[in-house]
């Protein structure tokens, strides 16, 4: 039987289209990107390592933690609070505002009057707390403290966010920097973005959002940020990709993790991270839907390998 092409082009058929599985493989992975961080992970010197956040030398130490009564509301972002040394997180399905010990214990759960689909939330100056609604596009400037019982957007200050055509690709991210007196504000995708808006901290923001350069910003979507306030670098959380990406304050990409079982001390991967805080002393906590609770803690020398940090993320 006479075969319709010869030997040596069958081969180069064959090897093309593994060529082209492998590179669709990569890219829809995002291996190529882990590849570029991983590449300039390890440019940097020891003195650089040292002055940064530096994710490769973070274990989870509290993992899967069940935020009680929360199992149906979809806990979505986290932020610190210094004067309290607590945390807060928003939920999505039950507009509320919940405040958390840093071991994950629910301590009050606090109803947002008014708010549709709250998702980002960041501690400013002295109690005021700013909370993004994807729904409404609204960014919402409130105060917080230790006898608030509601809080009714009726009675925050509140901005429109814009892209009236985002639907639920709107802003999820957003973090306070208080060295440059601004929020930064992350839009999840379509396009995926990062902009800042300056603020006094305390109830007013000035001028217009800008748009901050984001193209070492390479994941699949922007689910929450937080600033470290050591170093003044973000940490960039995605959930569709599974990563949290370091950012030094020019924006370019440091160090991450990849947040999938058998790394960084996860037994199991997280299954949709969407948000996360950092404190004083660089511990870094995380929420993931519905209503899971970690910590990562930097008490060990980073001993993640380059095969770790490039491990293919479950597609989602």
């Amino acid at each position: 039987m006479r075969l319709p092409f010869s030997l040596p082009r069958a081969r180069w058929l064959v090897a093309g289209f593994a060529l082209a599985l492998t590179a669709g493989v990569v890219k829809s992975q995002h291996l190529d990107d882990r590849l570029l961080f991983l590449i300039k992970e390890n440019s940097l010197t020891q003195g650089q390592r040292d002055a940064s956040i530096w994710l490769p030398g973070y274990h989870a130490v509290i993992q899967g933690k069940s935020l009680s009564g929360l199992e149906h509301d979809e806990t979505s972002d986290l932020t610190y609070n210094p004067l309290s040394g607590t945390l807060y997180t928003v939920t999505g399905k039950k507009p509320l505002l919940v405040e958390l010990s840093r071991e994950g214990e629910v301590l009050r759960s606090i109803p947002l009057i008014g708010f549709s689909n709250p998702e980002g939330v960041a501690m400013m100056e002295d109690g005021n707390l700013a909370i993004t609604d994807e729904r409404r596009r609204t960014l919402s400037l409130v105060r917080v403290n230790a006898l608030t019982t509601e809080i009714n957007a009726a009675d925050a200050t509140e901005y429109d966010l814009g892209f009236p055509e985002s639907r639920n690709k709107g802003f999820e991210a957003i973090a306070w920097d208080p060295a440059q007196g601004r929020l930064l504000l992350g839009k999840e995708r379509e396009p995926r973005a990062l902009y800042s808006w300056d603020s006094d901290g305390r109830g007013q923001v000035f001028g217009n959002m800008r748009e901050l350069p984001s193209g070492g910003l390479q994941m699949r979507n922007v689910s929450a940020m937080s600033i470290d306030p050591r170093t003044r670098h973000t940490l960039v959380l995605s959930a569709q990709s599974n990563l949290l990406l370091e950012l030094d304050e020019r924006g370019d990409p440091v160090s991450f993790i990849s947040l999938i079982g058998g790394l960084n001390g996860l037994r199991q991967g997280i299954p949709r991270a969407e948000g996360v805080a950092m404190d004083e002393a660089g511990d870094i906590y995380m929420v993931s839907e519905p209503n899971l609770f970690y910590v990562f803690r930097k008490d060990s020398p980073a001993n993640t390998t380059a095969a770790d940090k490039l491990a293919v993320v479950p597609a989602g």
